[in-house]
Formats: C-alpha cells, structure tokens, sequence
C-alpha cells in the first residue's frame, strides 16, 4: 500500500487500488490475488521533485524473502516497513541485517497509524530494541487511530495535516506548545547526529553550539549514508497520509546511484577490482526471473554501468554464453513501457534472453566480469511431489528445473534411492505457490505429500549363516553355497565386504559374485527396506559344483546369506539427526522448549542474540515435518530456524516398529500398483 500511495502522490495513476479488491499495482498475480500478500518483487518507477525512483516493492512474509534480498542486491535505498500494529517482524530483521552488511542506508516508515491501538512511544521503543538507539523520529502521529491526518514534521518543525481523500495533499501550520518543545528537544539529538558524520561540522557545533538550519540540511544527506542514524516516518498509506513528506526527504537526502558510484567485481581470473558508473561498456546484474504468459521469460536488470539498447550485444559470464538485449521495458506492476535504451544506474526489465537467469552478470564484449550473487537462506521444510497423472515425469522434471532458475530459495532433489521428489523451501505458503505454479503453468496434477526419511538399517551383534542355492531344471543347472559371517562396525563407517577363503572349496573368481548378491541386498534392506551400513561381512568358505556354479549362482547365495546373516544380528534401524538452529523471541522460550521436547530433541546450547534467545539441538529428521510452520505458530511469526544434517542414531523400539510397518504397507501399495 505504501508504493501504491507513492504511486498516486506522483500522479502515476489516478486513483488508490485496495489489497482486499485485488486492485494495487505492485500485486498483480494470481497468487497474489488469491492470498492478499505479496508473494514476487514489483518493479516500479515515478519521478518526485525532478528525482527518478526506481521503486522495488517486496514481499514481507518470510516465505519469499529471497525477493527482498534479490532486491536489495541492487538497491541505494532500503525503505523498511514496520506495521504499526505489528511490530518488528522476521523478515524485518533479515532485510536490516543484509542492508548493513552491504552498506546499503536504511529509512524506516511505520505503516498504519489509522489502526486501532496504535502507540507510537511503544512500537519506537521495540524498533530501538532491535535496532539500536539512533533510530531517529523524523515524524511523530499527533492523532494516531481511526481518523488520523496529523503528522509532526521535526525537521520544519510544523504541523501537517492532510487532506482526506487520498490525494496526499497537505496543509502546514508552525508547531506550539507542547509539540513545539518536542521539536526543539529532537532537533538538537538531530544535530548532533549530523555533526558526528562530517568533522569539519563537528567542530562548528563544539565551537559556535549548533549548526545553522542550512548546515544542517547540508549534513543529512552525509549523515544518511554514513547510517549515523536512521530516520524513522509514520504513514497510514492506504489514506495517503505522511507519504509526500517521506517522498520528499527521500528525493532530497536518500541514496541514489551517485552515492554508490563504485561496486566490487570479480574479473576473468578471480581478481576483485571495481566497476565505475562513468565506464562505457555496459556491466548488468540479473536480480530476478521469472515467466509470465503474456510476455515469456523476464528479466529484471540493475545497470552498474554504460548503456544498452534494443539489440546490444552482450556476454553472460557465468553461463558463458553471448545474448542479444530484446525489447526493454520500464514496469509499473504489469504495465510495461518500450524504452529504446538505459544508462547507468537504471533498473528495467528484458524479454526472452535465451541462457540468462537469476545471478547472473551480464557485460559487454571487452569486459568479462562477474558481480557477487546473493547469499540466500537455506530451505527449512521439505514436501515430496506426488504425480497423479501417468506420463508426466518429463513436464514435471522441465517445470521444476525452470522454477528453480526463477527462484534460487527453492530446491528439489530426485532421490532414486526412495523414489521420491523432494521439494525444499522457505515455509509452507512457499512449498505451496510452487506447487500451484506447475499446476498452472505445466498442466501437471501434482501434490504435496510428507516425505519419506532415509532411514538405515545395521546390526548390533554378530551373525551367521550358511545358505545352499540349489536348482535344477532339466538342462544345466545353479549350485553355490555360501557360508558368511557379519559383524557390526563403528557408526557411519559403511559396508566394508572381505573374504577368508582358505583351501579349493571355492574358486575364488566368485568371490566378486558373492560381494554383486550381497551389496544388492544392502541396497535393497532387509528390515524396512532402507539401506544397510555399519556392517563388516566375511566370506569365509563354502562349496561349488564342477558343472553348475556359476556367477549368478553365487550372486543368489551370497543375497541370500547376506539377509539370513543380518536377521540373525539383532538388527535394528538408524534415522538421521538434524541439527537444529532456532532463533526465537525470550518469551517464547516455554513453548518452544516444550515443543522440542515432544519431538525427541536435545538441547545443545543456548545463546543470546540482541533480544532474540538462540537455542541450538538435535532433532530427529522424522519429527521435524514442517517443523517450521509450527515454530510460526509457538512465536507470532517471529521465529525461524535452519537445519542441517548431523549424523545417525539408533531409533527407540517403539518407532522403530511403525517404520517397518508403514514400509510394509508401502510395499504393497507400490506391489498394488
């Protein structure tokens, strides 16, 4: 709401859209539509006070923070939004933290004073909590609630009232009284601020004890890149109220490609060396991909330096492929405007480049270089995809490849050993609009199913065995006989296979043949039917036949010694332990400690993160199915966690024994079949 306000100030279009009707700019998808969040990066541009804004609308739910991130990649500016109500969310602080690890300076606008309950002095309070004590009102609600048009403007020390028909219009009259002392007391923190990011105004302000009104205009822009302090705004944009003035301050003292004239590079022979806005070959980043119906593949582009025009040459350096620019579009949402070329600094989007996709760099002939990608957080749930429709494995197989190439945050794995596909995101909403994107634009019935967890299997005594594989059908026959003993190994240690053959009783060209029967049975489990390890097996004698042993003879003896072995081994079955990081507000502590407790977990350590507890564990990778919608749910949202694989374990008996009885049941499903 806040870019669709914005967009209106400007003159951009003529009247507010509504989330609710479907109606804003930015939120133009059918899933989008559907949820009433933003689920893709908007692109959009509007002039204000003769300044260009390439405006970047993201989404906020942490499903698709990879959008946010790709965003800032190629920002001058973060505007972060807090609403009123709300307070400061996950996603908040992921988009914090990554703009000042860039260097990228930050403005804060907290959204929705017209809501009910709304206290400015508290949610200032939380946002200095976690973002520290220069975080500095440039704006204070005089009349927060249901019919608030009131903001006090500290740097004019006015009073701005706004009309309420959406337009953005405002009215201005001096502060007094009260509100006047509030401004006299935040001006001089205002000043300090920005003496401390220029030395030679430092020393005015110690010397004269302040700076003039002009000096102090001069130094804002200084003090907002050097991040001495972050301006914070208050808005209610849906009735258009203190977005001109924000649209003011960002158009006077922001960030603008000018502030950021050089950006780091790594050159053909892995050198770092840096890119100017003033070189003349082209250099662009791909921030973002993806396919829409009307127009084919998009990609949206940062220029970083020169210019490039319908029909440009240029080099994709990390596919290493030479593209020809198509047709470039300037986007409001989804309307597009032909433009028939783009300097330094711009950001537009391209059509149908034929090997280009989220990442990459492109550059012109003579240069070959490649701008850092975006770190983008590891998926923390996992779905397997299950088919419906008979012969669609090759749709689904294109369909996944092409959304991975659009959004890097999701992953998916064909894993042969259990037959399944594994699809790996950001939370559930995620898993879900990929799922719906291969229905929709594959014609594939897929759905989202828990995955299958790669149990294995190994023993915890020794066993033997002796197995005679006999047969006789009228012409040649099969005769081998196997005598095999098994023992455990130390844990993740792997299937070791040797022979102790003494003596002619068996030929010792079977020896691999005894090893073929016996790996496959390992493969293919005895217990579950997951995969055995930990496990050393000795052949050590057995008999043949002159005439009818053979290779595969033997291959069946040892198969089937192997498993009669292993039975007699007091087997058992391991799962795989994830370790887990969750990141949690100190009040939900209680909750989420309990929860892990029910799922098998051990509490590793702890740690303090800000006003944020870090708790570190091992869980069972069985108990942590959508693990991380559950941890949304214990916190408000304000929770997230990562996992990673740790090692094996021996599984509780009574787990243990519905693993097995649900692979039955699996068997003869798939048998079934």
């Amino acid at each position: 709401m806040l870019s669709e306000a914005m967009l209106a100030t400007a003159g951009v279009i003529n009247r507010m859209g509504t989330v609710s009707g479907g109606s804003t700019v930015s939120d133009y998808h059918d899933s989008e539509h559907e949820r009433q969040i933003s689920v893709t990066a908007s692109l959009m541009h509007l002039e204000w006070l003769g300044k260009k804004f390439n405006v970047l609308d993201c989404p906020g739910y942490a499903d698709f923070i990879s959008e946010s991130l790709g965003a800032l990649k190629v920002s001058d500016l973060a505007v972060i939004v807090v609403h009123a109500n709300h307070g400061v969310g996950v996603g908040t602080d992921t988009v914090w933290k990554t703009a000042t690890e860039d260097g990228i300076p930050k403005v804060l606008v907290v959204n929705a004073f017209d809501k009910e309950e709304t206290d400015f002095e508290k949610v200032l309070a939380q946002i200095r909590e976690h973002f520290g004590e220069r975080v500095f009102p440039m704006a204070i609600p005089i009349n927060p609630g249901p019919g608030f048009n009131q903001v006090l403007d500290v740097t004019r020390s006015e009073v701005v009232t706004y009309a309420g028909d959406k337009s953005g219009k405002f009215t201005e009259a001096p502060a007094t009284g009260e509100l006047e002392e509030r401004v006299k007391q935040l001006h001089g923190q205002l000043i300090e601020f920005i003496a401390e990011s220029d030395d030679s105004l430092m020393e005015k302000f110690f010397a004269e004890g302040g700076l003039s009104e002009e000096e102090l205009r001069g130094g804002l822009h200084a003090a907002i890149q050097k991040q001495v302090f972050t301006p914070l705004f208050v808005t209610s944009a849906e009735h258009n109220i203190g977005v001109a003035r924000l649209m003011d301050f960002v158009a006077k003292y922001g960030s603008s490609p000018v502030d950021r004239p050089k950006v780091k590079a790594t050159n053909g022979e892995g050198k770092e060396i840096e890119i100017s806005l003033n070189d003349p070959e082209p250099v662009l980043y791909v921030f973002k991909t993806m396919s829409e119906a009307q127009f084919g593949e998009l990609s949206f582009f940062r220029i970083y330096s020169g210019s490039v025009k319908f029909g440009s040459e240029v080099y994709n350096t990390d596919r290493r492929t030479s593209e020809k620019i198509g047709q470039i579009y300037l986007l409001n949402g989804k309307t597009r405007t032909t433009m028939p070329t783009l300097g330094a600094g711009d950001i537009a989007a391209v059509v149908k480049l034929k090997d280009t996709h989220t990442g990459n760099t492109l550059c012109g002939g003579k240069r070959q270089l490649s701008l850092p990608k975006v770190d983008y957080p590891k998926p923390n749930i996992h779905a397997s995809l299950k088919s419906a429709g008979k012969g669609e494995e090759d749709k689904i197989a294109s369909g996944l490849a092409a959304l991975h190439h659009e959004d890097p945050t999701f992953l998916y794995t064909v894993d042969s050993e259990l037959r399944q596909t594994v699809l790996s995101a950001q939370g559930e909403l995620h898993l879900e609009v990929i799922a719906n994107a291969l229905r929709r634009r594959y014609n594939v019935h897929v759905e989202l199913i828990e995955p299958r967890v790669r149990y294995r299997e190994t023993i915890k005594a020794r066993g033997d065995s002796k197995y005679r594989h006999k047969k006789q059908t009228g012409g040649a026959g099969q005769f081998a006989e196997v005598w095999m003993r098994i023992e455990p190994k130390p844990r993740d240690s792997g299937v070791e296979f040797t022979n102790s053959l003494v003596g002619q009783n068996v030929d010792r060209v079977f020896v691999p043949s005894v090893e073929k029967g016996t790996m496959k049975a390992c493969e293919e489990g005895i217990l579950a039917g997951y995969r055995v390890t930990d496990v050393k097996i000795d052949f050590y004698d057995g008999k043949m036949h002159p005439v009818d042993s053979k290779d595969i003879a033997f291959q069946i003896a040892g198969y089937f010694a192997f498993k009669e072995s292993f039975t007699a081994a007091r087997p058992c079955l391991l799962e795989p332990i994830q370790n887990v990081e969750i990141r949690i507000p100190e009040d939900c502590m209680g909750k989420v400690m309990g929860d892990l407790s029910s799922r098998r977990g051990r509490i590793q350590g702890m740690d303090v993160d800000g006003g944020f507890q870090l708790i570190k564990a091992t869980v069972p990778a069985k108990e942590l199915y959508r693990y991380s919608s559950t941890l949304r749910s214990l916190t408000g949202g304000r929770g997230i966690h990562s996992e990673s694989f740790s090692h094996y374990e021996e599984m509780p008996r009574d787990a243990e024994q519905k693993v097995v009885e649900e692979s039955k049941k699996h068997k003869a499903a798939q048998a079934a079949e």
